[in-house]
């Protein structure tokens, strides 16, 4: 029997279905309860307390309290949902909707589908991003990695802005774009990122450190900047149009995590179109998360998400605020 396109193993969710699991609202509480509580023991989402939250049978001030916090609590408190107006029927198909949407969803897009304002629509997708910050494994190798730029030259930038970038060490890659680096585990197919003010070698040599283990294989292009790496390293001379090269046991080459720069950069000009360096670091959050969880099942996929959310928290004036990159558009 011949395999279907794509990742034909995994099961996928039709939009039938989404509609029948969020039918109403109460079919939506029910859903992340599940997935919150998956043996049906209510655990607090403020405390973490296991033995210590019950439901609240007048349902007020919130559906939820915790005996051992003594807080009230509902399904969006602690989580990147909390003080957030939307249903959480509307949530759950915008989890859905970003998650089988293989190159992102622009908030244009969302705003229509779900029937809610642009700037709500750009926030809800920013707080879903948000699930997957701070993420750093360390990766056991063999591990590749490289670099990439975002943006590109602004017209009209001033002497002021194009001193800043060489300041910062972007002088080595096209004026006003700005610096990504990343790895991939070729065992486990996983993938970490990271937007980066410089590309010399005590950045992008801290990065691998952090992210690989100390015994573990690095493969990277030529760049002078990985020369000081404290791990076992090969390179392919990409200056000199070499991509792959043959050793006894082993082949070098950065195909795989460039195959994350191709993902990645695709959903930048055939969606986004504009990605600034304010947030791009949430963007690259976002699909590396989507690289890492690609093997599992959609419904699985949902429900690593919705995990992923509690804890965390991300206020709009927090999202807005000046966090020292440009925010102008790329």
């Amino acid at each position: 029997m011949a395999k279907g396109p794509g990742k034909n193993h995994r099961k996928g969710i039709s939009m039938m279905a989404v509609a029948e699991m969020f039918a109403t609202e109460q079919a939506a509480v029910t859903w992340f309860e599940k997935w919150y509580w998956p043996e049906g023991e209510i655990h607090c989402l403020l405390c973490g307390s296991t033995d210590g939250a019950y439901r609240v049978k007048s349902g007020k001030p919130m559906p939820y309290r915790c005996r051992d916090c003594k807080r009230y609590f509902s399904l969006k408190k602690g989580t990147v949902m909390e003080k957030s107006p939307l249903p959480l029927r509307k949530w759950g198909w915008a989890i859905y909707i970003e998650l089988t949407s293989l190159k992102g969803v622009s908030a244009m897009k969302l705003h229509r589908d779900l029937d809610v304002s642009y700037p709500t629509a750009w926030f809800l997708l920013h707080r879903i991003r948000e699930a997957f910050a701070d993420v750093a494994p360390i990766f056991g190798g063999p591990v590749e990695v490289d670099e990439a730029w975002f943006g590109g030259k602004r017209k009209s930038m001033s002497n002021a802005k194009r001193a800043e970038l060489k300041a910062r060490g972007l002088k080595q890659g096209p004026k006003g774009k700005t610096a990504v680096v990343a790895a991939k585990d070729r065992e486990t197919k996983q993938v970490v990122a990271k937007v980066v003010d410089r590309t010399d070698g005590a950045t992008l040599g801290g990065f691998v450190e952090k992210h690989t283990a100390p015994d573990a294989k690095v493969y990277t292009d030529d760049a002078t900047a990985y020369k000081g790496t404290d791990r076992d390293r090969e390179t392919v001379k990409h200056s000199a149009a070499e991509y792959v090269r043959y050793l006894a046991g082993e082949t070098v080459h950065t195909n795989g995590v460039e195959s994350f720069w191709s993902m990645l950069k695709r959903a930048h000009k055939g969606v986004y179109h504009r990605l600034s360096p304010k947030h791009l670091q949430a963007y690259v959050n976002m699909f590396a998360a989507r690289q890492n969880i690609r093997e599992l099942d959609t419904l699985a996929q949902m429900q690593h998400v919705v995990a992923a959310m509690v804890g965390r928290r991300l206020m709009y004036r927090d999202l807005i605020a000046d966090n020292g990159r440009s925010a102008a558009a790329s």
